[in-house]
């Protein structure tokens, strides 16, 4: 009798068709993040579950008696949204998707980079609002982003590839701050001591480390304060890294001359403070929305679900 998987999401149909190879596969059909009490009825009605960002697998969701489910196989390389140390002392294990998410993120951060330096979303907006009056020589002058320097904050394997596209592409100087050593970046790049060293003394910073309690609010208004006046600020990370509130004083005060965001510190709730400002990049955490990628995250999904089901290791245990 084959083991009862839940997926907490809609998936490709792909996704799906791999996991049923060894489970009976249950999809909730609402793409609205789950509850704690939801969690906790998936938990103990099913032996596996593949969840999602913003699938709420707090203490809470594993506190009492009758846990049936024995892996959470996390679609998605960030897990910020499951306490691990809750899923780990009730014999839960906990897996993620690194590398199948690195190059459609990495895409993501040089979209926001070009777009806000280049003014694009200001334009289109200017152009299908029908407020556009032809071209002239001083209109929408934006940055010139070729030859400016990049601050990465965490130099994992999107920072790395963030880093790449720009130094080789668009010739970039490359500075970074990591939290431990790296040894090779995989071009040149400079380590430096400190957040705020890296954010003082690049052009564009892109903030690129995982969600864990120890990153919360990482970027704060110390961060903030040590930028240039003519910096533009990049977040493809997770939204709760940056204290949006600092980020907005920051922009609002002309301290930084604009930003790019992917990801939002309450999200789906965007501040009108932001939504208001034209120096401003908007996209609806677009990181990996690209079929094939996501057919891919899935599918490493489960893998480690079928790794599970044959009682192997777990090729991405992260708890």
């Amino acid at each position: 009798m084959k083991s009862s998987l839940f997926v907490t999401r809609p998936l490709p149909e792909p996704v799906l068709e791999a996991a049923r190879a060894a489970y009976k596969v249950t999809v909730r059909e609402s793409n609205a993040p789950m509850t704690p009490a939801d969690c906790a009825e998936a938990l103990r009605g099913h032996d596996a579950i593949l969840p999602t960002l913003r699938d709420q697998f707090t203490a809470e969701a594993f506190a009492g008696e009758g846990l049936r489910c024995r892996l959470l196989a996390n679609f998605g390389v960030g897990y910020n949204h499951i306490d691990v140390e809750a899923a780990r002392a009730a014999g839960v294990a906990v897996t993620n998707t690194p590398g199948a998410v690195t190059d459609a993120t990495a895409d993501i951060a040089l979209t926001l980079i070009l777009m806000t330096a280049r003014r694009a979303g200001e334009g289109e907006r200017m152009l299908r609002a029908g407020r556009w009056e032809g071209w002239h020589p001083t209109q929408l002058l934006g940055r010139h982003v070729t030859g400016s320097r990049l601050g990465v904050i965490g130099m994992g394997r999107i920072g790395k590839a963030i880093a790449k596209r720009c130094h080789f592409g668009f010739d970039m100087e490359v500075v970074f701050y990591n939290r431990s050593e790296v040894r090779d970046p995989g071009m040149p790049a400079h380590q430096l001591g400190s957040i705020e060293e890296v954010m003082g003394v690049s052009d564009v910073v892109v903030v690129a480390v995982p969600a864990t309690p120890q990153t919360h609010h990482l970027i704060d208004a110390g961060a903030f304060a040590a930028m240039k006046p003519t910096g533009l600020f990049i977040n493809i990370a997770r939204g709760d890294i940056v204290d949006e509130a600092a980020l907005i004083a920051a922009l609002q005060s002309g301290r930084i001359a604009g930003a790019g965001l992917d990801v939002y510190e309450f999200e789906p709730d965007v501040p009108e403070a932001l939504r208001a400002m034209e120096n401003v990049t908007l996209l609806p955490h677009l990181g990996t929305a690209a079929l094939n990628v996501r057919t891919e995250m899935g599918l490493m999904a489960v893998e480690n679900l079928l790794a599970h089901a044959r009682g192997e290791e777990l090729p991405n245990r992260v708890g």
